[in-house]
């Protein structure tokens, strides 16, 4: 099927983005965004790429979905949509079919960025992937907080995904640790996620405001980081400066969890629209901070990735597996 037509997307609660996959490496093509809500099913989405694009009846399809894939199905928080591999056989007439979780995608995107597509962040500089084998890390807060492993053994490359961003949030500091208190009130179980996403970043900045004794304007993720950016707000600065310490902690974690020796990314449109706020933060001191394992954590490079569509990257990947 060398000269198969690939059909990719990555597709989250509002945007889904399509392409074709390139066939002789890695890579993709007549990529075009369409609104979740403009369409009442996802194969009306497809078809209308297809139709918009000119693109030829996929023999292939590779679908990344914000969502955990259960029975080869995936069901959304934010749109009624719900992706199914056996829906998908039917509607298309086809059997090369695979739905990804997007974290996954991502990972399988890693060992195809260059240099360009990432942004160290702090010591040490980062190296290139040994080829022989290697194991990485890759986590993004957004909606909510992805994580996931990638291995390569034995020439394979192989990810581990689950549902990590629900993992309990482990204060490391005293206001942090008066944060969860505070939580509490509004949570049963307070996870990582409820700390480190958009809407974790505003329970951040709800809690700051507890503590200061002050209720004052509640702000959306979107104008705590404005406000942030612009050094006008001192409450908006440290809630993204807790944001990202915590951040650097949950990234430690997973670098032990996994065993990433070989490194760990931060995907995600959060981190990539507001690098300096990252790389002026105390991020790396709270990956770093892992008691006796200090000088391991040190060792380990970490990276910002800035291509711009490492989803439909790594579902190009996977595209070209199956087909």
């Amino acid at each position: 099927m060398s000269h198969a037509s690939l059909l990719i997307g990555d597709i989250g609660g509002t945007h889904a983005r399509f392409a074709i996959a390139d066939s002789g490496a890695p890579g993709f093509s007549e990529a075009a965004t369409l609104q979740c809500a403009d369409f009442g099913s996802p194969k009306a989405a497809i078809e209308h790429y297809l139709d918009d694009t000119g693109a030829p009846a996929p023999d292939v399809i590779c679908l990344a979905a914000a969502g955990p894939i259960v029975d080869n199905r995936v069901r959304f928080t934010n749109n009624p949509w719900s992706i199914s591999v056996d829906e998908l056989v039917q509607e298309f007439g086809i059997e090369h079919i695979r739905l990804l979780n997007d974290f996954e995608a991502i990972a399988y995107s890693i060992p195809f960025l260059s240099s360009d597509d990432c942004l160290p962040i702090g010591l040490p500089e980062p190296h290139g992937l040994d080829e022989t084998g290697y194991t990485i890390g890759i986590l993004g807060p957004g909606t909510g907080l992805g994580k996931v492993g990638l291995v390569k053994r034995g020439g394979k490359l192989i990810t581990l995904s689950g549902e990590a961003g629900h993992t309990g949030f482990a204060p490391e500091t005293q206001v942090q640790l008066d944060i969860l208190t505070i939580l509490r009130e509004r949570f049963n179980r307070v996870s990582t996620e409820r700390v480190v996403s958009g809407p974790g970043l505003e329970n951040i900045f709800w809690a700051l405001a507890r503590i200061h004794g002050d209720a004052g304007q509640q702000l959306s993720a979107a104008d705590i980081f404005a406000r942030a950016n612009e050094s006008s707000e001192s409450r908006a600065s440290e809630a993204v400066q807790i944001f990202f310490e915590v951040l650097g902690q949950v990234a430690g974690d997973l670098a032990m969890s996994l065993g990433a020796v070989d490194g760990i990314y931060i995907a995600g449109g959060i981190a990539q629209r507001y690098p300096e706020l990252l790389m002026n933060s105390k991020f790396r001191g709270g990956f770093e901070n892992k008691g006796p394992h200090r000088e391991i954590m040190e060792r380990i490079p970490t990276q910002l990735i800035m291509h711009p569509q490492p989803g439909l990257l790594g579902a190009s990947y996977v595209a070209r597996e199956i087909g």
